[in-house]
């Protein structure tokens, strides 16, 4: 299947090492694309919630998949969000093609844009970093019985839920923290003359024009969602944005590739005893 080509891709929230990340859906649609530039903004892999006794192939494969772009030179910006905040004790780290940023601007076609995560704007993070953690724990949980329900629904022929989305549009103080988060964004952008502002950590995809609190001016706000719940991402081609979500109906023939790294067993290359033998065989 030939990939097809994009001026960039923006990808955020996919909290890689927790149950509900969408790894597999995320490794197929990584596989279809070619971008020119490729942003992770945040959260990529939840090292709040790492456990080393969960890390299926499938998330390492990303991972791996992530690398192939940097290895055929395709520039990588992995911006720092919450859940992976310990890097941000390596930002401005470089290598190759790969950047590990807190925050970018860059100049697309003219215009200014800039990306970061977004969770400098959330009073829990700032104020209650412990709650966040709870909270994240809690969702995970959620999101865990939600795929167990979705299972159940779909065998029986019955369309899929979400919880959490059901209880975001149920409680206006979740309704008006995305409202909030997002004119906080917009004026920001507008006040340092930006033409787009581009965020994720609300898991809730957007691209819409905003104009700031003051009147004074307007930008573009666009949030990438998530690969827990929505499977979205941005996309930005020939001048024009828009929200990539992902269907499985589009990747029913799995993309493979010419190269074989998918195709490898990756726990033997993480089997010690393995290793050991390879070592031996080694000529001296």
């Amino acid at each position: 299947m030939a990939k097809r080509e994009v001026d960039i891709v923006v990808i955020s929230d996919v909290h890689l090492g927790t149950y509900g990340c969408h790894a597999k859906e995320l490794l197929k649609y990584l596989k279809s694309i070619k971008p020119k530039i490729l942003i992770l903004n945040g959260d990529i892999i939840d090292i709040w919630q790492f456990s080393k006794s969960y890390w299926p192939e499938a998330h390492m494969k990303v991972v791996r998949r992530i690398l192939k772009f940097v290895t055929d030179g395709i520039p990588v910006y992995y911006l720092t969000g919450n859940h992976d905040e310990m890097l941000r004790k390596f930002t401005d780290f470089n290598l190759g093609s790969f950047q590990l940023l807190d925050k970018i601007v860059l100049n697309i076609d003219g215009k200014k844009a800039w990306i970061f995560h977004g969770d400098v704007f959330d009073v829990t993070m700032q104020h209650s970093k412990w709650l966040a953690k709870l909270g994240a724990v809690g969702y995970d949980t959620l999101i865990l019985i939600n795929s167990f329900t979705n299972w159940l629904l779909t065998s029986f022929g019955r369309q899929k839920m979400s919880f959490s989305q059901k209880v975001k549009a149920r409680f206006k103080e979740a309704v008006k923290f995305i409202n909030q988060f997002e004119q906080t964004a917009a004026d920001l952008a507008v006040d340092k003359n930006y033409q787009y502002v581009i965020c994720g950590h609300i898991h809730h995809a957007e691209i819409r024009e905003m104009e700031s609190t003051d009147k004074t001016g307007s930008v573009l706000y666009l949030n990438s969602g998530d690969w827990v719940e929505s499977l979205t991402s941005l996309e930005y081609d020939n001048g024009d944005w828009k929200i990539f979500k992902y269907n499985p109906d589009d990747f029913k023939s799995d993309a493979d590739e010419d190269d074989k790294t998918d195709a490898e067993d990756l726990d033997a290359k993480l089997d010690v005893k393995i290793l050991f033998e390879r070592f031996k065989q080694e000529p001296g």
